[in-house]
């Protein structure tokens, strides 16, 4: 980047500042100068932007093409600050106006664009690629309103919208001239042996732009989102007769387009709705990307010599039925050709076994909502049975009046992906594995990671400060290189360093949760973190039930010698899952109760901040001593968590699942708190219907856990609340929640005693990050482009 003077920026600041949004300095408030402050930052992305665009098109570059339904972006200025190189000088800047950059910072909102690991996996992805400089664009949808802000009422979850576009967004370039309809409903016809589809229902998708810069600002990207527009905006006669809300109607209906993400799809209506944004993104995408390559004068039947596209996960898997659409309706192509093409150009990438997660439409709906794709999706279905017929009877797209989406993804894919060793071998052993059987190469793995730039240093000074000092710069986009940590380790100067380091974080978590919680924390106490979204396989109702063992067993000791320790959740619940809801109602009742008891005082503390989102993360995870990745083994694909935890000196309690075998892999079992079931073991304990009430009967320690919730210990005002998540875990434990309790309880006592030695408690957390390296995005970005996109890097 060139050179840039505070004073320089000064200039630019005031201008926008009253030339943009016609404010004045003594007038203008901490959101002004956050919107005029995000505009001169945004001056300098555009140019580095628009000359990759450029340098892509000239060049005739292959551009990936990464369609997701979420985007977890977060807070952007900081991260331009740290790429760009501009931080201090920006800092400088805002002074001389007056200004606290933190404050200013802070007033940014997250972009409400995702909901957990899903989400800021793509974000990861797209800072890595610019980073890189490999030439891509991200698909999504402009939701109005994202997931919801979560807040808790007596400890129940609330929803809300999250109006995060209330005061605009200074990082979004509208381009309506990049606008494309998009049909549903209707019916399709055949004229001369070709089939016509008549749409019922058309809306507009209009493209906002988002630039993403790489780090040092050499290459930049865009997130391309997508807000839905109605074909026919305003109905005047109905306006002038008076009939005012069905004027708008057309609009209103359009805009539930983009509105929400992941509506609640428990009712038929919302199901459709959720079938028709994931359609409308893909859709939007696909006739980009076409427009794009025949603007450029590309040969559609090589098109894979050109576009990499890759569906995060199946909420895109419309994209083979829609691709091939598009070439047989609008490009005249036969099938043979459009699927052969269609092929060439996707990638999948799973990043789940459970069922529930691989949608499955009902033909039905997939039929009325998308009539032609229903055509499609059978005449792909007939054809891989054609050129397979050893395929079995029950394996296929259609089957049992459904669509199954992972199995149309697979089909119309040439690589599919797993997103941790653990998880590939599962996707090929219990998801598909008869069409494994028939497409060997198709599945390889690529284990997840994330962006050091944004996670270790952006949201860890203190730390990444350390780093420098000790291994000298340039570690951020060669992430190996903390390998170089390992020498100092053995250095007492360096482990003090190090634990200074965690402190002040710590200390600063500890002053943020008494501003907005209310609650004193002691910084010196175990800061023991789980984060993610809330859902049974990720096993927070374990965590809560060890929390309780903990509590009784200080309180029937309380100078024991206990450990000083922070149980500390975040996460959100979907709407309409009752059971993790009832966990969340659970975690909050037993903090009421534990953190107002004087027996165990500073001992033990329970701490939930309502709305998890990436900027509470960018505060936890630094200060995380203990970080808690402890699903089912086989559930977890693979996590981010861990690896940011990691990365951030934190040694990880959990079980073998996902990325968790790697990360043991790396930091060595003396780093690391293993306890449960392995994924082999789990199937065979399912297999038994006892298996939890055995447990349950062999530990004293979860009887009494159970008795206590049972009889209202933490709801005296509703003893019965919890009778049926007590009856669950005697009965229905399906994450076997109960078989793994005791080994999860001795793996804590370990991570006690290993706590209390601080000097053998610095050496592991050091450890940890010091051997993160594997973890970085840009190692995964640089082997899909290798491995499945077949795209070189432009710097």
């Amino acid at each position: 980047m060139p050179n840039v003077t505070s004073s320089l920026l000064q200039t630019d600041i005031m201008r926008h500042l009253t030339l943009t949004l016609g404010q004045t300095p003594d007038a203008a408030s901490v959101t002004d100068w956050r919107m005029a402050l995000s505009h001169a930052i945004r001056d300098r992305l555009l140019t580095p932007w628009l000359e990759a665009q450029a340098r892509s098109r000239s060049e005739g570059r292959k551009r990936v093409y990464y369609l997701s339904m979420e985007f977890l972006i977060g807070r952007l200025l900081e991260d331009a600050l740290i790429n760009m190189g501009l931080h201090d000088e920006v800092r400088e800047a805002m002074g001389a106006l007056g200004q606290d950059l933190s404050a200013i910072i802070e007033d940014e909102p997250d972009a409400a664009l995702g909901n957990g690991g899903l989400g800021r996996l793509a974000a990861c992805f797209m800072e890595s690629m610019a980073t890189l400089g490999c030439p891509a664009f991200g698909y999504g949808i402009r939701y109005e309103f994202g997931l919801f802000r979560q807040s808790f009422d007596e400890g129940r979850q609330m929803e809300a919208p999250d109006d995060w576009l209330a005061c605009g967004n200074p990082w979004d370039i509208a381009r309506p001239m990049h606008r494309y309809a998009i049909p549903f409903m209707g019916k399709v016809s055949t004229k001369d042996g070709v089939s016509v589809w008549h749409p019922g229902e058309t809306v507009y998708a209009v493209a906002h732009d988002t630039p993403v810069i790489g780090w040092q600002g050499k290459w930049a990207n865009t997130l391309r989102l997508w807000a839905a527009e109605p074909a026919t905006p305003f109905d005047l006669a109905s306006f002038n007769q008076g009939e005012y809300a069905n004027a708008a109607s057309a609009k209103v209906l359009a805009h539930t387009l983009s509105r929400v993400l992941y509506p609640d799809d428990s009712t038929y209506q919302g199901k459709e709705l959720r079938l028709k944004q994931e359609f409308f993104l893909t859709s939007a995408a696909l006739q980009d990307i076409l427009a794009r390559a025949v603007a450029e004068g590309v040969d559609l039947r090589r098109l894979h010599d050109h576009v990499a596209i890759q569906m995060n996960d199946t909420h895109p898997a419309i994209a083979g039925p829609e691709l091939i659409r598009l070439l047989m309706d609008e490009h005249g192509m036969p099938f043979a050709d459009a699927i052969t093409i269609a092929q060439g150009c996707l990638g999948y990438t799973n990043h789940t076994l459970l069922p529930e997660a691989l949608e499955r439409w009902a033909t039905y709906t997939f039929g009325t909502v998308l009539p032609r794709h229903m055509q499609i999706v059978e005449q792909i279905d007939a054809w891989h049975q054609q050129q397979h017929p050893r395929r079995p009877h029950y394996v296929g797209i259609v089957k049992h009046h459904e669509v199954r989406m992972g199995e149309l993804a697979f089909i119309t894919s040439h690589k599919v992906n797993g997103v941790s060793a653990l998880h590939t071998e599962l996707v090929k052993q219990t998801l598909f594995p008869e069409l494994h059987a028939l497409h060997p190469d198709r599945i390889i793995n690529q284990t997840n990671g994330v962006t050091p730039r944004r996670w270790l240093k952006m949201c860890n000074p203190p730390l990444a400060g350390l780093i420098t000092e000790t291994i000298g710069q340039g570690w951020e986009a060669d992430l190996d290189r903390l390998q170089d940590l390992e020498p100092h380790i053995e250095e007492r100067s360096f482990r003090t360093a190090f634990g200074a380091a965690k402190r002040a974080n710590k200390v600063r978590l500890s002053n943020w949760l008494k501003e907005t919680q209310g609650l004193q924390i002691d910084p010196d106490a175990l800061f023991d973190v789980q984060v993610k979204r809330i859902h049974e396989y990720k096993r927070q109702l374990l965590n809560i039930l060890e929390t309780i063992a903990r509590w009784k067993a200080i309180r029937d000791n309380p100078t024991a010698g206990w450990v000083p320790r922070v149980t500390i959740f975040g996460g959100k619940s979907a709407p309409g899952y009752a059971v993790a809801k009832e966990i969340i109602h659970l975690i909050n009742d037993v903090a009421a109760v534990v953190n107002s008891d004087p027996v165990t005082g500073d001992l033990l503390k329970v701490v939930y901040p309502p709305n998890y989102n990436v900027s509470m993360a960018e505060r936890l995870v630094p200060a995380a001593d203990l970080s808690q990745q402890i699903s089912t083994a086989g559930k977890e694909a693979s996590g981010t968590g861990n690896m940011k935890f990691m990365m951030n000196g934190a040694p990880t309690i959990g079980t073998l699942d996902g990325a968790n075998v790697e990360i043991l892999q790396e930091v060595g079992p003396e780093n690391f708190f293993l306890f449960g079931l392995t994924a082999e073991e789990v199937l065979t304990a399912r297999a038994d219907p006892d298996v939890s009430r055995k447990a349950i009967e062999a530990s004293q320690a979860l009887r009494d856990v159970l008795q206590m919730i049972a009889e209202g210990r933490f709801s005296p005002s509703d003893p019965s609340r919890y009778h049926a998540l007590v009856n669950r875990v005697w009965h229905h434990d399906y994450f076997l929640v109960a078989p793994d309790f005791d080994s999860y309880i001795i793996a804590q006592g370990q991570a006690d005693r290993a706590f209390s030695d601080r000097d053998r408690w610095l050496e592991m957390a050091a450890r940890n990050t010091a051997r993160s390296g594997f973890f970085s995005s840009d190692r995964t970005i640089r082997s899909y482009m290798t491995e499945i996109w077949g795209v070189s890097p432009a710097i």
